[in-house]
């Protein structure tokens, strides 16, 4: 079979870094976006990977990142959206957030899987009608399920993917395209860093344990039999 086409969102550190790594470890081919020119640079050649400097945040970029993942892997068989944005930092209790850093979480965290979805669903069908499978994995948090102060906004948006992971599920289970929202537990990560400075990070699950997990989750997806 043709190697497995992946892309990935958040591609150039934390969960995302070790999500490239990972599916090329495993032969996949992968695209993935990040925001800063050197750093997509660096990882694309280290990992010999696609790398696209976009922001999911940004409408704008969106039919672009499409394009250009589509032309590169020709063809999509797995969507990973990975990039998440805290919004206020340092985190901030609801009444002290402000609205443009609840924006920012939600255009990062649910408008940009939205739209980046919406953008492959052609190509992500065309892979499950072709026998291959498509999978979308939105990361979770724990956040989505319980309420910690001062998480709002991010535990918000990320209900928010859940819940709308589950919708995409019910909708497009009959185009063979499958959802998956998992939770990574809580990572030794630089988004971890700035959420929790002081956190002991040896208690922390390492991104490259969570890579091999969330891997491992969508190839078993990819391979089970139609509903």
């Amino acid at each position: 079979m043709n190697p497995l086409r992946v892309v990935i969102t958040g591609g150039t550190s934390g969960l995302g870094l070790a999500l490239v790594r990972e599916f090329r470890r495993r032969g996949a081919s992968v695209a993935f976006v990040a925001r800063s020119a050197r750093a997509v640079q660096e990882v694309a050649r280290q990992t010999e990977t696609h790398g696209i400097v976009a922001d999911v945040a940004r409408k704008e970029d969106i039919h672009r990142i499409a394009l250009q993942v589509t032309a590169a892997l020709a063809g999509v068989d797995v969507l990973i959206n990975n990039a998440s944005s805290l919004g206020p930092t340092s985190l901030a209790l609801l009444a002290d957030t402000e609205c443009e850093e609840l924006e920012l979480a939600l255009a990062t965290n649910v408008l940009g899987p939205f739209r980046l979805t919406k953008a492959l669903l052609g190509a992500l069908g065309g892979a499950a009608r072709e026998g291959r499978g498509a999978v979308v994995l939105n990361v979770s948090s724990d956040a989505a399920v319980n309420a910690y102060e001062k998480w709002g906004a991010y535990g918000a948006s990320k209900a928010a993917l859940r819940h709308m992971s589950a919708i995409w599920a019910a909708e497009l289970a009959a185009e063979g395209v499958r959802f998956l929202s998992l939770d990574p537990g809580d990572m030794d990560t630089p988004l971890h860093a700035l959420a929790v400075p002081d956190a002991d990070r040896t208690t922390l699950k390492r991104p490259e344990a969570a890579a091999r997990e969330l891997a491992d989750a969508v190839e078993a997806e990819l391979v089970k039999e139609p509903a």
